[in-house]
């Protein structure tokens, strides 16, 4: 086989996780070697099962799903297992060989360095020893690749790679893959990123089961999708006009009697042959409906105060003081880098008060966390939404539900088997029936389809209670109305 021949190749694969839910019917594509590609669907539409049918952890129903002989792949996943937190960093890596590695520690220092991650002199004896579950969002994003890389794989697949990392992070991962030679196959919805170094797409279609392949680069086939999708409903809507026509016509004729009648009949086989010729437009199009988080009632003016907050220096928590007072309707972003305690602080609010921290009394708080973890996986969505309603009505609950594009076909499901896309929904679902006085979000675009994001966006900039921001995406902030930014870096010297 030459080296032009698919390194991966799909054959009419059919694949379902459970009855009457395909994720694949009959889909055939091929991925060349040294090709660097986007894996593109929406939210839920199965990108991550490619990614587990290409690694074999599952196996196709019908089909074949062909890998060269002798070819390592290794995955960047979206977020480290619950059961690997309490793993050392040694321990983590250890766990990418089946075999034992001898003197693994110049390998892990070497895809550190990589990654960006590389520690100061000061605690580099001690960085192995220390446990996963402490190192903040961003910097466990750039584990998980280091996770991948460490195997030196001749196929790189990284689902959300970008997920909590800021723009050094992004910057830093950007220009490696530049120069990479080997397979990448990418899951991302950060377009700027994609475009720097992907040069074509697969498109898992969800209404076909089947995997488009385009060249360009994902803004290219944004456009593409959404050209054919506008097609297709001006057809349909031509088509809508001739048959309530013919259908006008038929009543009118089929009242007049005798030769009318057949006349009333060739106007109903028209109204038939034009619903057969009416196309069903791509579900791509599908987006969230416009939404807005009410606010709780008679909030206080005064929210939250901050005396002091802890940041994160060469892993070491060191306490900084300040005097921040939010009141009622104030939105805040707290920016910094990654590992600097962002995230930490907006855990520590949402949990309770810690030292400098002060939240009025009775402030409902609605709280978005990046890894979904205040989240009950075993929790179905419909029990998960009922409990967070003060008045639980389950029509109320359904409709908001469905702005979400959460229907009956996963209401029932349980939280902990839905893709991060399709959590991050239910999490945006329940702030919205748990009208909260204080919004804490906590990079509420990763997972997010890019459909989605202006809606959200949208939102967020005209929710009238107090809100606490951590994002990395621009785009998405300058859409968003911030009335002051705490710097969590700003005592950097």
């Amino acid at each position: 086989m030459s080296r032009n021949d698919g390194i991966i190749t799909f054959n009419t694969v059919s694949y379902q996780h459970t009855p009457n839910k395909p994720v694949l019917t009959e889909a055939s594509f091929s991925v060349r070697r040294g090709a660097k590609l986007t894996l593109m669907g929406q939210n839920g539409a199965g990108k991550s099962t490619i990614f587990g049918l290409i690694t074999g952890q599952y196996q196709p129903d019908d089909g074949d799903v062909n890998v060269l002989p002798h070819t390592s792949i290794a995955i960047s996943r979206q977020v480290i297992p619950r059961d690997q937190l309490e793993l050392t960093v040694r321990g983590f890596f250890e766990k990418c060989f089946k075999d034992k590695v001898y003197d693994i520690d110049p390998k892990i220092d070497d895809v550190l360095e990589v990654v960006n991650l590389t520690p100061s002199k000061e605690i580099a004896k001690t960085f192995k020893d220390r446990i996963i579950g402490s190192f903040s969002g961003g910097q466990q994003a750039r584990l998980l690749l280091a996770f991948a890389l460490i195997q030196n794989p001749d196929v790189l697949l990284l689902d959300e790679p970008t997920n909590n990392l800021d723009t050094e992070g992004i910057e830093h991962l950007t220009e490696f893959l530049k120069e990479y030679r080997k397979t990448v196959i990418v899951i991302s919805h950060d377009a700027d990123f994609l475009n720097a170094f992907t040069h074509g797409v697969l498109y898992l279609n969800v209404q076909t089961r089947t995997v488009e392949k385009y060249d360009g680069n994902y803004h290219d086939v944004v456009k593409e999708i959404i050209a054919q999708v506008e097609k297709e409903k001006r057809k349909n809507a031509q088509l809508e006009k001739e048959i309530q026509a013919n259908k006008d016509k038929a009543n009118f004729f089929a009242h007049k009697g005798g030769q009318m009648r057949m006349v009333a009949k060739r106007m109903r086989d028209k109204v038939e042959e034009h619903e057969e010729n009416k196309v069903e437009v791509r579900k791509e199009d599908r987006t969230i409906r416009q939404f807005t988080i009410p606010v709780q009632k008679d909030i206080p003016t005064e929210v939250l105060k901050l005396s002091s907050y802890k940041v994160i220096r060469d892993h070491t928590p060191k306490d900084v003081a300040c005097d921040v007072v939010l009141k009622r309707g104030q939105h805040m972003r707290i920016v910094g880098p990654n590992g600097i305690g962002k995230t930490t602080l907006l855990e520590s609010l949402a949990s309770g008060h810690a030292k400098g921290e002060y939240i009025t009394e009775g402030v409902k708080i609605g709280y978005y966390r990046q890894d979904f973890s205040n989240l009950d996986f075993n929790q179905t969505v419909f029990d998960c939404l009922m409990s967070t309603m003060s008045k639980k009505i389950e029509e109320d609950m359904r409709s908001t539900a469905a702005g979400f594009l959460i229907y009956s076909d996963i209401i029932k499901t349980k939280i902990g088997l839905l893709s991060e896309g399709q959590k991050g929904l239910v999490a945006f679902a329940r702030l919205v029936l748990l009208e909260p006085g204080l919004l804490i979000l906590d990079e509420p675009t990763n997972h997010i389809n890019f459909r989605h994001i202006p809606i959200i966006a949208k939102a967020l900039d005209s929710y009238e209670g107090t809100m606490l921001l951590v994002s990395h995406v621009p785009e998405f902030v300058e859409k968003i109305r911030i009335d002051e930014t705490l710097d969590l870096d700003k005592k950097k010297k």
